[in-house]
């Protein structure tokens, strides 16, 4: 389910927002849930509580806080959710994509235009759906690229999930849990009851340890070596690649 937040402080425009989101989920046969918001607090304070949405339609022009900087306090607790600015000027434009907004619509919305934004977006999120995974982290909702990760490791109760380029990410969850959600890429193995590796970021592997592209060793455990092995030759000459061990 596509979860979206409308928020404006004009309650027409919010009412009228609603009108064309009921239409366009039955017309395109979309499952899809959406919540109105006055003002920038009340939406703020939604995310802060650790709701997760898809897309936010923010107003760049209201009383108190205005949409830029709500926005970059958004960014703080959640970096994959699609921002499309709302205004009747372009004036902030720039400003707009310096904090990763998706799209800057002008008012007024035509059926036209939001069915066309509607659609774009969707198949966005979509695309983001079946190549990312999205982890509630430390320093808030965060969407993961797939193949960005190169390994994860379980410390106590918490995850650490390993980056191409050296990020790593916090999130309290059970590998078991997150080897489920990844049983259908067959690039990740759970090499230990400890680790998960991509093995595109495997650079050779021994009968102690699994040696990724920037040197990390992950061990493996007494007897685990051949299946490892068979795992790794299966998967690299289904990609047409030589491997040595």
């Amino acid at each position: 389910m596509i979860k979206v937040a409308f928020c404006d402080d004009d309650l027409s425009v919010l009412k009228e927002l609603s009108v064309l989101m009921d239409r366009y989920r039955v017309e395109r046969n979309q499952d899809i849930t959406y919540a109105a918001f006055h003002s920038p607090l009340e939406l703020l304070s939604e995310v802060e509580r650790g709701t997760r949405l898809d897309i936010i339609f923010l107003d760049v022009l209201m009383p108190g806080q205005d949409g830029i900087s709500a926005a970059r306090e958004i960014r703080k607790y959640d970096t994959s959710v699609k921002i499309i600015y709302l205004t009747s000027s372009s004036e902030y434009a720039v400003d707009s994509y310096e904090v990763g907004a998706y799209f800057y619509q002008l008012k007024p919305i035509w059926q036209e235009s939001f069915y066309r934004l509607m659609d774009s977006v969707l198949r966005e999120c979509l695309r983001n759906e079946k190549n990312s995974l999205i982890l509630r982290c430390k320093t808030g909702i965060t969407r993961l690229e797939l193949d960005k990760l190169k390994y994860c490791e379980v410390t106590g109760r918490n995850l650490l999930l390993h980056k191409e380029d050296g990020e790593v990410l916090d999130s309290v969850g059970k590998l078991d849990d997150l080897c489920e959600q990844l049983k259908d890429y067959e690039c990740f193995v759970r090499c230990h009851r400890s680790y998960m590796i991509n093995m595109d970021y495997v650079k050779s592997i021994s009968n102690k340890a699994v040696i990724l592209s920037d040197g990390t060793q992950i061990p493996i455990p007494h007897g685990k070596y051949s299946e490892l092995k068979d795992k790794f030759f299966s998967y690299f000459f289904r990609k047409n690649q030589t491997f040595l061990a």
